[in-house]
């Protein structure tokens, strides 16, 4: 297991020298905007930022493209005790991959993050999210996977939550981060289920496999740069 998660980060090391002229490289070709061109130093702290302090274990659920990069993100993610991939915004009777696949069930490919709140906040995990896991202008697609189920979507637990998804989105927009509008869903979480073993620690798994490298290695690589103090 060492050895494996040693072999990863080699992976991820060398992946982010490049992980910037990568995804500038491939966001041209889909001639779509990146979060990865427009998250740069100046990318704000949440302004409402609302810290947990009754030292229990939080949860929040995010989607954006395929769960792989997004549960291998919040995975590096200190702070974050688990990252479940799984399905979002469906019912229970077809929260299958092959189901879900069809674009046709309601859910979003989402990654449930189960997270220490003494270490981290929801406000710093909504600008990893933003800014790392997945570009949030692209409508019902990420990269070259298209449908409804990878659409950008915060599925809130509660109120708080979607308070301070909602007030970020409007401090992305007002700031202007991206040149297009941001088109991330907030809306209350009905369940989570999770998805089939094989998905689970995919990247960690695969690190060679080409979509790995292309799409969800870079955004390890951006994790590490962008977030030192959070990376591990």
């Amino acid at each position: 297991m060492a050895y494996q998660s040693q072999m990863l980060d080699n992976w991820i090391f060398l992946i982010s020298i490049g992980a910037i002229v990568t995804v500038l490289l491939a966001g041209l070709a889909m001639g779509t905007p990146t979060a990865y061109a427009r998250a740069n130093a100046a990318f704000p702290e949440p302004i409402l930022n609302v810290t947990e302090n009754d030292g229990g274990k939080q949860t929040a659920v995010f989607a954006g493209g395929c769960f792989w990069g997004v549960e291998a993100v919040f995975s590096h993610t200190r702070g974050v005790l688990s990252a479940t991939p799984g399905y979002a915004g469906g019912a229970a009777n077809t929260a299958s991959y092959d189901r879900v696949s069809s674009g046709t069930t309601g859910h979003a490919e989402a990654v449930q993050v189960v997270y220490d709140p003494q270490k981290i906040s929801y406000g710093q995990l909504l600008k990893i999210f933003f800014s790392v896991a997945h570009d949030p202008t692209q409508l019902n697609f990420q990269g070259p996977d298209h449908g409804t189920q990878y659409r950008s979507a915060i599925f809130t637990s509660n109120d708080q939550q979607a308070r301070m998804a909602r007030a970020y989105i409007d401090q992305l927009r007002s700031a202007r981060i991206f040149s297009a509008l941001i088109v991330t869903q907030v809306t209350a979480l009905p369940a989570f289920y999770p998805a089939e073993s094989y998905h689970h620690d995919y990247l960690a798994q695969h690190p060679a496999q080409p979509y790995i490298v292309m799409y969800d290695l870079p955004k390890l690589g951006q994790l590490r740069v962008q977030f030192p103090q959070l990376y591990h």
